[in-house]
């Protein structure tokens, strides 16, 4: 007779037996992730250089798609794409959805990081680049921005790896990820128990390298004091 332990060893092994799906879906979310962490990298650093930037409208545009993403929940950007938007006739598939959807929500929150990170260079720098007659974007491209990724790095990996546990509220409408895989496996089987807990491993192994980079960075960034920028020299400027 079988035990009912909800971990019991026979409950892994009929997961391992049926583990195409929990792979598929691993893999699915990974996906999504790295495609939704580039168009939020994109959208972070346009939002960054708005929020900036001198003039007004871009600020003023920047810092209400930071407040608008900041303050709803994800679960109702995905909810409103996928049944709003369908009702108003513009059907997207959940991975587009997924891709879509946590890149423009995360989009807001990596702006912050970076808008945080230049201002973090002393503002001698950038005038001192347009007194050599750099214009904002030359000034952003080889002064600023090289600079504000050593100092950003380790709050961007924070954000990726919120960004890849925000990927399972794509189970609501399912987006076939990672998590939908083990709740349905789960729901179909009974196997509670291990279905939820392989899930978990397979987003911690996902997550933990990112968090452990980002303390490690982070320490580094403290020993050798590379937060302090020093001046450098400046490029010629390029017609």
């Amino acid at each position: 007779m079988r035990s009912s332990n909800p971990f019991a060893f026979w409950r892994f092994e009929a997961l391992f037996e049926n583990s195409e799906q929990f792979i598929g879906g691993f893999f699915r979310t990974i996906l999504i992730a790295a495609l939704a962490l580039v168009l939020a990298l994109a959208i972070g650093v346009m939002i960054g250089l708005f929020s900036t930037s001198k003039n007004r409208f871009l600020k003023v545009f920047a810092r209400i798609y930071v407040e608008f993403f900041q303050n709803i929940p994800l679960v109702i950007l995905i909810f409103f794409m996928y049944n709003g938007l369908a009702m108003a006739g513009l059907v997207m598939s959940e991975f587009t959805i997924g891709v879509v959807g946590v890149g423009f929500y995360h989009g807001a929150y990596i702006g912050e990081v970076v808008r945080a990170g230049i201002t973090a260079i002393p503002k001698g720098q950038t005038e001192a680049a347009y007194s050599q007659g750099f214009d904002y974007i030359q000034t952003m491209r080889y002064i600023i921005l090289p600079q504000t990724v050593k100092i950003i790095l380790p709050p961007l990996a924070n954000q990726a790896v919120n960004l890849i546990k925000n990927t399972s509220v794509l189970a609501i409408i399912a987006g076939a990820d990672l998590m939908y895989s083990a709740d349905s496996y789960a729901s179909s089987s009974l196997n509670y128990g291990p279905a939820y807990l392989v899930a978990g491993l397979l987003y911690f192994s996902l997550c933990y390298p990112l968090a452990v980079f980002a303390k490690m960075y982070e320490e580094k960034l403290k020993n050798k004091d590379i937060v302090t920028v020093t001046p450098i020299s400046l490029p010629e400027v390029i017609e």
